[in-house]
């Protein structure tokens, strides 16, 4: 039998609105993110997970709550499921992270990962979520899924780090909305993406790649 991984972004906040970078700073959902999370838990419970782990920050404990009310599931909380640590690019924007480090902005956009100011790299990010993602996964049994809800960046990262792909080929994986997901699956021949950036549920495959 399968057993699942649902790696869930937070709903929208208003930095996300403004396209200030969060990072580490506890933001709130604004109040089509709380709408959002309580659309999509109402998808996601019918997937009958049995654990929901979860980012400490507000937004994404904000976008567990109706989930966890859901299913009748307490969610645990794990700091390594954070999003990025920016550091001082917190609270600005592309521009204004422009302004301040044209050099390194460059650098990082070219796909380099840099380390910007009291920030962390994402190497880094990716390996203490990738570790979460290893507890959450070994606690499953056959068959059992959990949703982890947390954020875009440290998903993207902390996924493909926990599938074992190369780092100069996550940018590959493109970015996530908010409130939508991605499903990992382990059918007995190791983990894979089933569903990334989705906001409907799985569907069943049938064909030849099984």
């Amino acid at each position: 039998m399968t057993r699942r991984l649902v790696l869930w972004r937070h709903g929208r906040t208003a930095w996300n609105v403004e396209n200030r970078t969060q990072g580490q700073s506890d933001t709130d959902l604004d109040e089509v993110g709380v709408k959002q999370a309580a659309d999509a838990a109402s998808r996601l419970a019918s997937l009958g997970p049995v654990a929901i782990a979860c980012s400490d920050l507000r937004r994404a404990v904000d976008t567990a709550a109706p989930l966890a009310r859901l299913i009748g599931v307490s969610p645990s909380y794990d700091r390594r499921l954070r999003e990025v640590d920016f550091g001082a690019r917190e609270g600005l924007t592309a521009d204004e992270a422009w302004q301040k480090w044209p050099a390194e902005m460059a650098r990082h956009d070219a796909g380099e990962d840099v380390r910007f100011p009291a920030a962390e790299t994402m190497a880094e990010t990716a390996e203490r979520f990738s570790a979460a993602l290893g507890d959450v996964s070994a606690a499953l049994d056959d068959g059992d899924t959990a949703v982890v809800v947390a954020h875009g960046s440290a998903m993207r990262a902390g996924a493909c780090a926990f599938l074992g792909l190369p780092q100069e080929h996550w940018a590959t994986f493109g970015a996530f909305a908010n409130c939508c997901w991605a499903v990992l699956a382990d059918t007995g021949r190791g983990w894979r993406i089933e569903e990334w950036n989705a906001g409907s549920l799985p569907e069943p495959v049938v064909g030849d790649d099984r």
